[in-house]
C-alpha cells in the first residue's frame, strides 16, 4: 500500500479515534444559555402574571419582563464536544459543573432551593413596592428553618413568631443570632413565642395574634472550627402581613433574580399610568424589604434574552453593569440600578424620551 494513502488512512483513523473519544469523555462542565423571559404585566399560560385583589388597580401597558437562564441538570455531564461548541456559540456559557451545583448538590436539591428563593423574593418584591407607595405592611420574625438534630428541634418550628429572647425584644431576625450568641454554650436561651399555628389563626381571621408562651432551649457550641459560639440551631427570617391580596402566577422559574421585576410591576399595578409609556423594558436583580437591588447571576445570558425577545432597555443591577457591558447585545441599552427608586427614576426618563439621563453601566461599571 503507498505510503499516502496509509498516511491518509491513519490520519482518518485517528480522527474518528479523537471525535468518538470527545462524543463519549464526559467533562466537568456545565451549560448556561438564555431562558424565557415573561412580561410581569402580561399573562403567563393563559393568566395574569400579577393578580391583585382588595385594592383598586390600573391598566399598564409596555413590557416590564423579568428574565431567566436555563442550565443544564445536575445529573447530566457535558462531553468535550458540546463544552467546545458552546465555547464558540456567542449564546451560551460554559462553566465548571460546579459553580452550578457547588458541593455534590443534586438537581433536586438546587430545584428546591431555588424554590425557596423565588418564594422569598415575590414576598420582598410585594413589601418594597408597597414601601415605595407608603401602603403599610406589617412585618415579624419568624423561625425560618430549624436545623435537625439541633437543640431547637422538637422546640421550635418554622413559622413561630420570636417575639423576644431571655426577655428583649426581637425587631428583626439578626437581633435573634446577637441574643443567643451573648450566652456560652450549654446555657439556657428563653425564646418568647406565638406558634405558627397560632399566627396562621390570627392572620385568617385578622386579628392579632395575642398568646404568647416561653420556650427555653440549652444552647450548644458552634460546630464550625473556631471560637466556642453559642447556638441553638435555627434560621431567623420575616414575614408580613399585607392589607390586601397580591399573587404571583408563574411555574417552573426559580431563584431570587426576578425580584426587582416583580415590584415594578406591583407598583405599575398599582397606580394611575404606564411606568413604561409602551416601551419594552426588561431586566434582573434581587431585591430586598427596603428596595435594595443585588447582583445576580448569569447577566450575559439575560441580556441576550432579552434582546431577542425586543427589549430595548435592561435595568441592569450596579454590581452586574461591568460584566454586562462587556458584550452588549445591539441595540440593548443597559441601565444601572441599585434600588428601585433607581429603577423608578429611569422609568421615567424611558418614557419622557430623555434617554440622555439615564445612568447607563460601563466596562468599569
Amino acid at each position: 500500500m503507498p505510503r499516502r494513502t496509509v498516511t491518509m488512512l491513519a490520519s482518518t483513523l485517528m480522527l474518528i479515534a479523537l471525535l468518538c473519544a470527545g462524543v463519549l469523555i464526559p467533562v466537568p462542565y456545565a451549560e448556561m444559555s438564555p431562558g424565557p423571559t415573561v412580561n410581569t404585566l402580561g399573562e403567563h399560560d393563559g393568566e395574569p402574571v400579577l393578580q391583585i385583589s382588595g385594592h383598586r388597580t390600573y391598566p399598564a401597558d409596555g413590557h416590564l419582563n423579568m428574565t431567566t437562564v436555563r442550565v443544564t441538570g445536575a445529573g447530566y455531564r457535558m462531553n468535550l464536544v458540546e463544552a467546545v461548541y458552546g465555547w464558540l456559540a456567542h449564546d451560551s456559557k460554559i462553566v465548571p459543573h460546579d459553580t452550578l451545583y457547588p458541593d455534590g448538590k443534586t438537581e433536586q436539591q438546587s430545584s428546591q432551593e431555588n424554590a425557596e428563593e423565588f418564594s422569598q423574593s415575590q414576598e420582598s418584591a410585594k413589601v418594597a413596592a408597597l414601601k415605595e407607595l407608603r401602603i403599610p405592611v406589617r412585618s415579624w420574625v419568624i423561625v425560618s428553618t430549624v436545623v435537625k438534630g439541633s437543640p431547637a428541634e422538637g422546640r421550635l418550628h418554622a413559622g413561630d413568631v420570636i417575639k423576644a429572647v431571655d426577655g428583649t425584644a426581637v425587631k428583626q431576625p439578626a437581633d435573634v443570632a446577637k441574643l443567643v450568641t451573648k450566652h456560652k454554650p450549654g446555657q439556657d436561651a428563653v425564646f418568647t413565642i406565638v406558634p405558627a399555628k397560632d399566627q396562621a389563626a390570627a392572620e385568617k381571621s385578622h386579628k392579632e395574634a395575642t398568646g404568647t408562651r416561653k420556650v427555653t432551649i440549652k444552647t450548644r457550641a458552634a460546630d464550625d472550627g473556631g471560637a466556642k459560639r453559642a447556638i441553638v440551631g435555627i434560621s431567623a427570617g420575616t414575614d408580613h402581613t399585607f392589607p390586601f391580596t397580591i399573587d404571583i402566577k408563574l411555574a417552573d422559574v426559580g431563584g431570587p433574580s426576578a425580584g426587582l421585576m416583580f415590584a415594578l410591576g406591583i407598583y405599575d399595578k398599582l397606580t394611575p399610568g404606564s411606568l413604561t409609556g409602551g416601551t419594552f423594558v426588561a431586566g434582573t436583580g434581587t431585591i430586598d424589604d427596603n428596595g435594595t437591588v443585588g447582583p445576580i447571576g448569569g447577566i450575559e445570558m439575560k441580556t441576550v434574552g432579552a434582546r431577542d425577545k425586543g427589549a430595548r432597555y435592561f435595568l441592569t443591577p450596579a454590581d452586574n453593569c461591568a460584566a454586562a457591558a462587556k458584550d452588549t447585545p445591539d441595540g440593548l441599552t443597559l441601565v444601572k440600578v441599585k434600588t428601585i427608586g433607581d429603577a423608578l427614576d429611569a422609568l421615567e426618563d424611558i418614557r419622557g424620551g430623555d434617554v440622555a439621563a439615564l445612568p447607563k453601566c460601563t466596562a468599569k461599571g
